[in-house]
């Protein structure tokens, strides 16, 4: 499979964002889930250039939502790789973040507007790019989100979310963002 490089993924990003200021929210916030995901390398038997990649590419979809529902951003990245020729294993970042994975079940009992299916990690490299995209915020201003904070915020999703995101916690552990925090500006909530 052919990585894309970081420039590549950066014009990327540059060619489909709407604004400059999309693109600096969105770019900028896509780099920040890779530097988090980058904490958790050590010990894990990962692609990490895997990882990289689409940790830059999972949030594509952004730039496609204009007036609907923000759930499908990660829907229309997939498509929006997809259509530029990127392998399922890329387009799958985009697709299979969004909070700690939606399910079809979720899909159906939310009438969620996105094709009915199963939007939830098949590998580690997509679990960690998940994980990683859950102590950053890309609200205004753009916040860092502690684990506790992300743990009641998911909450509104139901218990098994709760669990869910639990379980990951216990497997990776809850990134350092102090330094993270300190180099943007952007608070730990």
């Amino acid at each position: 499979m052919q990585i894309p490089t970081d420039g590549e993924i950066r014009v990327l990003h540059k060619d489909h964002a709407p604004s400059r200021s999309a693109f600096e929210l969105v770019y900028e916030h896509c780099r920040l889930v890779c530097s988090v995901a980058e904490q958790f390398f050590a010990g894990l038997d990962i692609d990490t250039d895997l990882v990289r990649v689409g940790a830059l590419l999972h949030d594509i979809g952004v730039y496609r939502l204009e007036s609907t529902a923000y759930v499908r951003h990660g829907v229309l990245g997939h498509e929006l790789l997809a259509s530029l020729g990127f392998p399922v294993e890329l387009c799958r970042f985009a697709s299979c973040h969004t909070g700690v994975g939606i399910t079809r079940d979720d899909v159906v009992r939310q009438s969620l507007p996105i094709p009915v299916g199963d939007y939830v990690p098949r590998t580690p490299e997509e679990e960690l790019v998940m994980y990683a995209d859950k102590f950053h915020s890309k609200r205004t201003p753009p916040v860092f989100l502690s684990g506790d904070t992300y743990a009641t915020e998911v909450a509104r999703f139901g218990a098994d979310k709760v669990r869910r995101f639990g379980a990951l916690r216990a497997r990776y552990g809850d990134p350092a963002l102090g330094d993270l925090s300190a180099a943007t500006g952007y608070a730990v909530i």
